[in-house]
This record gives structure tokens, sequence and C-alpha cells, in this order.
């Protein structure tokens, strides 16, 4: 019996409360039980001496704990002039497995510090630390992205860190103090959100373990860690099932699209297939659209953007014979519980008509004071065979009542991107097409498939 009362594979209250220090570019409070961690992400348009002019940025960690996060106060490091070997054998492995993940090229030449500030610790701090820190650093990004600074965020998966050990002989999952300070053995991963390993830290506290029991460990991290990407998905509001954002866009993992290939655009939207043809002009691929060659419009009836995207692009690419690339997307607003998501079309209605929709959002918000929202766009490339690659972006931004502008379509004129003082439907094809949720997915799809 765990001293928690816990199941053996079961976590502790994990919780994630992001932009909670108004100053950083990116910020997260973790919470693993009662181990709390503040992770802020800070970012330096300057890189490290040593990595200037070589067209990349840096990722580093520092980790800390406040003199009375544990039951007796401890000196601060800073008052005693020196940190210790375990404090800075922590930041290192922060700072590694963020690097893991990230594209340092991608992300341009600036440096981005994650600060991990133990504010409670009950066992489990460095993992809490990496998985708080992969957040305020994905928030960083972002922030980045909605500036127009970057096209997308520059992350090839997610991360995140779990305990488990062998305590009273039997494998458990996420230790805290009273289970870590007792193990048999301890052990520590980080894995990335499709499952690959990055870093295992295991140590027998009282005698040798076997490769099963590590095994056992191993599986139990697994477990654990999938439910961690799920929760740090649902705290930045991503897609609830692995995105391109954690599955694709890797170097060398992707299938391609050769230059002066014919692809299919699954759409009959032309405004949508007008904005891909555009963003597909440079690099020689002939568009055809499914409207041209009369191709059936499937029933959207997955619950998410990319089921729905690669629903079309599949049904398209096997119609066809031919590689195609279909689009879903639509309008999250926070108020309305993410609402109409999936549903943004429909809620259109069988006219298409965007100006009842935005009336409906309006009037469905009402008197709220929260009028945030995003656009998310879900890019699925599909070949005849059944292959697919999906890419998702995103643009926060806020609604604005009454609507303004008459370019783009859909819910653009009544969609003010952060950072922006027009509307997507005050701007012209070319700025909006710089920062869109669109654009960005697209600038994954180009990096991981032309």
């Amino acid at each position: 019996m765990r001293p928690s009362g816990r199941a053996a594979n079961e976590l502790r209250s994990v919780s994630l409360e992001l932009d909670v220090n108004k100053h950083a570019e990116g910020s997260c409070l973790v919470k693993f039980g009662d181990t709390h961690v503040l992770c802020t992400a800070s970012i330096d348009e300057r890189v490290p001496g040593w990595l200037r002019n070589q067209g990349k940025g840096w990722v580093t960690a520092e980790y800390g704990m406040l003199p009375r996060a544990t039951g007796s106060r401890t000196d601060r490091e800073a008052a005693k002039g020196k940190q210790t070997g375990r404090t800075q054998e922590i930041q290192r492995l922060i700072g590694r497995s963020l690097r893991s993940v990230t594209d340092l090229v991608g992300m341009g030449e600036r440096q981005i510090k994650v600060d991990c500030d133990v504010l409670q610790a009950d066992g489990g701090t460095r993992t809490a630390s990496i998985t708080g820190a992969y957040v305020a650093l994905y928030r960083a990004f972002q922030k980045l992205v909605n500036q127009g600074l970057l096209p997308a965020v520059p992350m090839t998966d997610s991360v995140a860190a779990v305990s488990c050990g062998l305590y009273k002989g039997e494998a458990v999952l996420d230790l805290d103090y009273a289970e870590d300070s007792s193990a048999q053995a301890d052990a520590n991963f980080v894995l990335t959100g499709r499952g690959l390993v990055i870093e295992v830290q295991g140590t027998a506290e009282e005698a040798p373990f076997t490769r099963a029991q590590l095994n056992e460990l191993l599986d139990l991290a697994e477990q654990g860690v999938s439910t961690l990407s799920t929760i740090q998905r649902q705290a930045l509001g991503l897609a609830e099932q692995p995105s391109p954002l954690f599955c694709s866009g890797v170097p060398g993992m992707a299938r391609t699209l050769d230059h002066g290939s014919t692809l299919i655009v699954a759409s009959h939207n032309q405004g949508k297939v007008r904005e891909i043809r555009d963003l597909l002009a440079p690099f020689g691929i002939t568009v055809r659209s499914a409207g041209e060659l009369n191709l059936p419009e499937p029933e959207e009836t997955e619950d998410s953007f990319a089921g729905n995207a690669a629903l079309k692009a599949l049904a398209a690419a096997k119609a066809a014979n031919l590689p195609a690339l279909s689009d879903d997307s639509g309008m999250a607003v926070t108020a309305l519980d993410g609402a109409p998501g999936i549903y943004s079309a429909r809620w259109a209605g069988p006219g298409k008509d965007f100006q009842f929709a935005m009336q409906t959002v309006q009037d469905k918000l009402g008197d709220a004071s929260d009028r945030s929202g995003a656009f998310i766009c879900a890019l699925c490339l599909a070949w005849p065979d059944g292959h697919t690659e999906i890419f998702e972006g995103r643009v926060d931004g806020t609604l604005v009542w009454p609507p303004r502008g008459d370019q783009g379509f859909g819910y653009d004129p009544m969609f003010q991107p952060e950072g922006h003082q027009r509307t997507f439907g005050e701007m012209p094809a070319e700025d909006k097409h710089a920062i869109s949720h669109r654009a960005r997915a697209f600038a994954l799809l180009v990096e991981a498939c032309f």
C-alpha cells in the first residue's frame, strides 16, 4: 500500500496553470501533488558569444529551490556564492531535455532562458520542472509567432518527465517524498510525446534490480508521460490527439513531395483553395481542387481538426490516385469552451452565411468579459496508399464587434490576431498569410515534406 493510497500506476494530481507571470514571455505553475514549481521562459534576442553568426538559437535552463520549499529552511545558494552539484546537474538536465525537442535553427538567432523555481517540494522536483518548462517554453514561442517574428512554433515534439521506483518490492509511478526516501530503486524518465527516450536516470538504493524490473518502470513511465502530454496539450489548447507539433516535422521522418508533382487540394471552398494555392506557388506544385474534379465531399465525422483533415485528404487521394492536401480549420472561443471549433463551418448553415455565424458567436458571448479565441488549422498531406503527414498551426487573438473589413473569408472580420490592430478581414492577403494559422501549419509542412 502506497502512503498516499494511490494505485501503483497512478500519478499524483497534476495541474498546469499558464501565464502566471505577467512579465515573462512564457510561464507555467506546475503542480505534481504537493510539489509546486514556477517555470518562466525569457526571450533574449542575443545568443551566447560562442554561437554568434551560426544561424541558430539556444535554449538553456536554471533551477533552484526557495529556502522553505522543504520541511526545514535551507540557505539560498546565491547567499553561499556557489551552486550545489545537484542544482547544476538538474538544470543541465532541464536544458538538454528542452533542446532535444527544439528546432534551434528554426527559432532564429535568439536565446530563451527557462527558470524553474521550486516553491514547495514533495519529491519529483526535476520531473515536474521539465514538464512545466516545456509549457513555458512553448508559450514563449507562441508569443514570437503571434508577433510575426516566427512562422510557427519551432518544436518537433513535446517533452515531459516522471519518476518511477521500486517501493516495498512493487513498481510504482510518480514517487512522492515518502516513497522516494525509502524506495529500493528510483529512476527519472524524460520522454517525448511520441514516447521517444531523451534521458533515463536510475539508481539502486538498496540492491541491484533486474532488467525485467527496469522494463516495468519504463512501461509505467510511458503511461505516465502519455497522460502528462495530454495534460500539456489541453493546457496549451492544442489538438487532443498528437498533432504534427508532436508527431511530424522531424527532419528525415516525413514523406516528401517532389518539385513538379500534382497535388489535389481536397476542398470545395474557393477561399481556402486560393490561399493554399498561393502558399504552394514557390514550390513548383501543380494544384487541382476537389471542386474542379467533381470529387465528393466526405462527411466530417471525426472529433478533431486533425481527424477531419485526414478523412478528407485520404478520400481525395484515393479518388484521384494522387497526393492530396486537406485543411480543416476553425475558430475556438475561450468563453464558449472552444466552440464553434470543428463545427465552425456548420454554424454558417447550409448557405455558408458567415455573417450569420459571426452574429451567432456574438449572441452567445453576450456580455462576457473574456473575448479571447484562436484560429486553429490542421493540414493533412495524404497519399493514395493511405500514408499521411499532419501539421497543425494556431494563432491567438481577440474577437471584436462589430466585424471589420471585407478581406479574407469566414470569421476573419471579427478576429483580431494578438499583437495586431487590424482584423484578418482588414488585412491584405499577403499580411494575413504571413501570420495565419494556415500559414503556420503550412510552414511545418514545407519544412518536413518539401
